[in-house]
């Protein structure tokens, strides 16, 4: 699960080197706003380099490409191609530039003879991509969808605040295409790497509209992304109770049962099973007969 995804600035050697320390569920290695234009071939040789010989299976491991009207995606990609390459992270995302980058991608993994296919998150970050979030969620090679809150609210002439009100459309909508098109919902990086209260309130707020993981800019950002997306400890506890309950019902050959006093049925028992499912607890799979 990519609860959290740590972007790296793909030009940062010490960054790079320490990158499996920080904890994060993926490292995001950023050849786009990260990197001067005098840097970028550099960046994606070091970046190349660092994904070619990467021993460990996690953290995931991403490159943000620079996007199809810079001229520099086919040479990103040429330098990054590699079976440790799970998937690119494509910037201000539109429909029509999805569907030649997967053509491309095609091409070169036919070249480099790759083992598996290379996936696509999208950042979604202007009033276009906004638009478009319904179509591009169900296009090839998606792992996921990130929403880009400071490109987007530029892109809207609207202004960042810390509450985070102005996102509250483009959040909603990117969580309902990815729960559609089951596949990762990422929010925007929370952009005061010292507001740790702020942070967490974010998050939460993500979470709480569906979201599955969030993006960050910092390590230190990591545990408190981690921790709002965390069930609260009395929501594991009731899911597991419900959980008995459901195996103590499907024994009884029975679809709906009452637990203190309230209806149990599926879609409370699936939504138990997605809280063990976050909380990393093993025992709360649907039994056979309420599925």
């Amino acid at each position: 699960m990519r609860t959290t995804l740590l972007f790296i600035p793909g030009n940062h050697p010490a960054m790079l080197q320490n990158a499996d320390v920080f904890g994060a569920d993926g490292l995001i290695l950023d050849l786009e706003d990260a990197v001067a234009a005098t840097e970028k071939d550099a960046a994606r040789i070091l970046v190349g380099e660092y994904l070619k010989s990467w021993k460990l299976e996690t953290p995931e491991l991403l490159v943000r490409v620079n996007g199809l009207p810079s001229g520099w995606l086919e040479s990103d990609l040429e330098a990054i191609a590699c079976d440790r390459l799970s998937a690119i992270v494509y910037p201000k995302a539109g429909v029509e530039e999805l569907y030649e980058v997967d053509r491309i991608l095609s091409e070169i993994e036919k070249k480099h003879r790759l083992s598996h296919p290379i996936g696509i998150i999208p950042i979604i970050e202007s009033a276009q991509g906004v638009v478009e979030t319904d179509d591009i969620s169900y296009l090839p090679r998606l792992k996921g969808m990130l929403l880009g809150g400071e490109d987007l609210t530029a892109d809207m002439e609207i202004g960042r605040t810390r509450e985070g009100a102005e996102l509250a459309y483009p959040r909603a909508r990117l969580a309902f295409a990815c729960k559609a098109a089951g596949i990762d919902a990422i929010d925007t990086p929370f952009a005061d790497v010292h507001d740790t209260e702020g942070l967490l309130a974010d998050a939460r707020t993500a979470r709480s509209l569906g979201f599955t993981g969030k993006a960050a800019i910092h390590p230190n950002q990591l545990l408190t992304i981690r921790t709002a997306f965390r069930p609260d400890p009395k929501d594991i506890l009731w899911a597991r109770r419900v959980m008995a309950a459901a195996q103590d019902a499907a024994k009884k050959h029975q679809g709906a049962f009452s637990l203190d006093g309230k209806m149990i049925d599926k879609p409370v028992v699936k939504r138990a099973e997605g809280i063990l499912s976050r909380a990393g607890v093993q025992d709360g799979a649907i039994p056979h007969e309420t599925k």
